[in-house]
């Protein structure tokens, strides 16, 4: 496994769901992630609320500049999702050690894979050792 990024100097994580900016959260996902594209406000708070979450946060203004949520039963498996950063401080490095983070709360667990789904960040992950499924054809979905 590599080891974790550091974050840059001036920024925090946190794992408190109290200081999620959630208006911010819901601004940026639907309307400039890919993924969450006219998500509704409703929707993200339900998903805000199920989902371990984690901020990125400016420690002088206080200010949510990235963030990151997992769906898991802190048991056997986990789903990283909704990993964004917020467009003013991208090329830092804050999503790769964002993500590093994540992996580190959840080693502790033991569980037996985390997966993500990207378009387009697949080198971010590989850095933090996410690979392709070994065994696609045995996975399936249900979509609604």
């Amino acid at each position: 496994m590599t080891d974790t990024p550091p974050l840059a100097d001036g920024y925090e994580i946190s794992t408190d769901p109290h200081r999620i900016d959630a208006e911010r959260v819901h601004r940026w996902l639907s309307t400039d992630a890919y993924w969450a594209l006219g998500r509704a406000r409703e929707k993200q708070d339900r998903a805000i609320g199920g989902s371990l979450n984690f901020g990125v946060y400016d420690t002088v203004s206080g200010e949510q500049v990235a963030y990151a949520r997992v769906v898991t039963d802190r048991a056997t498996f986990a789903w990283l999702c909704d990993v964004y950063v917020d467009p003013s401080v991208r090329g830092k490095g804050i999503g790769t050690a964002l993500v590093g983070a994540v992996r580190e709360e959840l080693l502790p667990y033991r569980l037996k894979r985390m997966l993500l789904a990207t378009h387009d960040a697949h080198g971010v992950y590989e850095k933090l050792g996410f690979a392709p499924l070994e065994k696609p054809d045995q996975w399936m979905a249900l979509y609604f």
